[in-house]
This record gives structure tokens, sequence and C-alpha cells, in this order.
């Protein structure tokens, strides 16, 4: 399996390349293209990428992620869910990187094999970072209308935190 992962790549490209050149296409000229394109994109989504920061970093800096720890704590240590995860479970769809950080708190703190531990590693693998989703590709490609994506986004981060509270219920 390490001789396949450390061929792979590299078997890909020789794989393209060949094919461009029994097709006779200009790979050199093909390349800059699609290197144009790429940077007109990285260009176009810089607005939302700056509007999803500076609203991360509010959510972050109000205090809310603390406010719905208190109203939350209760409701959900009936369903053997430790406080530590709450802030996992509202940061997951803003930032992956801020939920990773969390995370590496978590695991830092409480040790790998902690429940708390456990339970965030399989929250922050079973949901996806929608509002990131939705500015970056979204405005790239132009779509504002955003409504039922955002709804069914949220509701697949919602399944999965359910899931990973399920699973880690009945695994450990």
């Amino acid at each position: 399996m390490q001789i396949i992962s450390l061929c792979a790549l590299p078997a890909i490209l020789l794989l393209i390349l060949t094919m461009g050149l029994f097709k006779r296409i200009p790979l050199y000229e093909t390349f800059t293209e699609g290197a144009k394109d790429g940077f007109k994109v990285a260009v176009n989504i810089i607005p939302y990428l700056v509007a999803i920061i500076v609203a991360i970093s509010m959510f972050r800096a109000s205090g809310i992620i603390e406010m719905l720890e208190t109203v939350l704590k209760p409701i959900l240590v009936h369903f053997n869910v430790p406080a530590d995860t709450i802030p996992i479970m509202l940061v997951r769809s803003l930032s992956g990187s801020a939920a990773l950080g969390i995370f590496s708190d978590i695991a830092n703190n409480l040790g790998p094999d902690d429940y708390a531990t456990k339970l965030s590693a399989i929250m922050v693998g079973s949901s996806e970072t929608t509002f990131y989703v939705l500015a970056v590709y979204f405005g790239a490609v132009g779509i504002s209308k955003l409504r039922y994506a955002l709804i069914v986004g949220l509701l697949a981060d919602f399944i999965g935190i359910v899931s990973a509270i399920l699973v880690c219920n009945l695994m450990f």
C-alpha cells in the first residue's frame, strides 16, 4: 500500500502528460490558460473570504459561544455530551480551522483517551464547514441564492453531530 501511495501522484501526472502529448494538445499553453483562470477565481472569492473571516471573528469575540454553553449544558448532559464539545458543535459549520483549534485544545487538555476528545474527533470528521463552502465555492461560480443550500448544509451538520453523539454513546 505504501508503494502504491508513493507512486500514485507521479503516475497520474505522467498519464496526463502522455495523453496530452498523444492528443497533440499544447500542454504549456493549456496549463498557463488554466492558471490564469484560477487566478481570476481567487480574486473573485476574496470578498467572500473576508466576509466569512469577519463573521467568525465577531462570533468568537461576542461571547455567544460561552453564553450558548451555559444554556445548552443542562440539556446535553442528559445525552452524555460533555460541555467541552459544545464549542465544536457551534463553530464547525463556520470554520474548519477554528474547530480544529478547539479540538486541539480539548485533546491537549483532556488527553486522547477522554470521551470528550473522542466525541470531538468524530464531530469534526462528520460535519462540514457549511458557511465556508457557501461563501467560497458558491461565490466562485457566482451563485447568490443560497437559501436551500444553507438549509440542507446546516441540516447535514446537525445530522452529523447527532450521529457522532449516537456513535460515541454506543462505542464508548
